[in-house]
């Protein structure tokens, strides 16, 4: 018997002989699906990352923006699904000929919501001083992850800030029943002149 469908096809007293008792009722067992263990989830990883190539370097502010706002979609609404938030923010910028740039930023406070990790991304991006390097790819990644319902949330009283919440609540359906690709990234908003 060399795989587990076979071990399954024979009958328990059979692989009871051939491995002994107890290592034969458990293979057997096993081999069926019944394990009698108690299942103990993982914790999700403290980290959380999404990158974008570009297919040539680009000089491109409005471009780089585009993108990092497309990352920074994905990544909020991939937190969100885990039920998670982020603490900080790492970028990382890979320029033509190999070098990179990085920088790390704490948020004021534990966040999975687009507008804040928006905000704090462009704070990194905008530190960078940008201005002839040449980018091939971009790497964002959600630093400090906790479980959501781990983190004290502010009621807030800013209408247009619950707006935007509800749409991306509202994204976040949308993504989930039709597929990631079913709102367009923000690079494709883009006028080309």
């Amino acid at each position: 018997m060399h795989c587990v469908g076979l071990l399954a096809a024979v009958p328990p007293a059979t692989v009871q002989r051939l491995l002994g008792g107890r290592a034969g009722r458990v293979a057997a067992d096993r081999a069926r699906g019944i394990d009698p263990r108690p299942v103990a989830p993982r914790a999700l990883p403290a980290t959380l990352t999404v990158r974008h190539t570009f297919a040539r370097h680009t000089l491109d502010g409005a471009l780089v923006r585009a993108a990092l706002l497309d990352l920074v979609v994905q990544l909020a609404h991939q937190l969100r699904q885990r039920g998670q938030v982020a603490r900080g923010l790492t970028l990382s910028l890979r320029f033509a000929g190999g070098s990179s740039w990085e920088e790390t930023r704490r948020l004021p406070e534990a966040s999975a919501h687009d507008d804040d990790l928006r905000t704090m991304a462009y704070r990194i991006v905008d530190a960078a001083g940008l201005q002839r390097g040449r980018l091939t790819g971009l790497v964002l990644k959600g630093e400090d992850l906790v479980a959501a319902d781990q983190v004290a949330q502010q009621i807030s009283l800013d209408q247009a800030r619950e707006a935007r919440l509800i749409a991306e609540a509202a994204s976040d359906r949308i993504r989930d029943k039709f597929g990631p690709g079913a709102i367009g990234p923000a690079s494709t908003f883009l006028r080309v002149s």
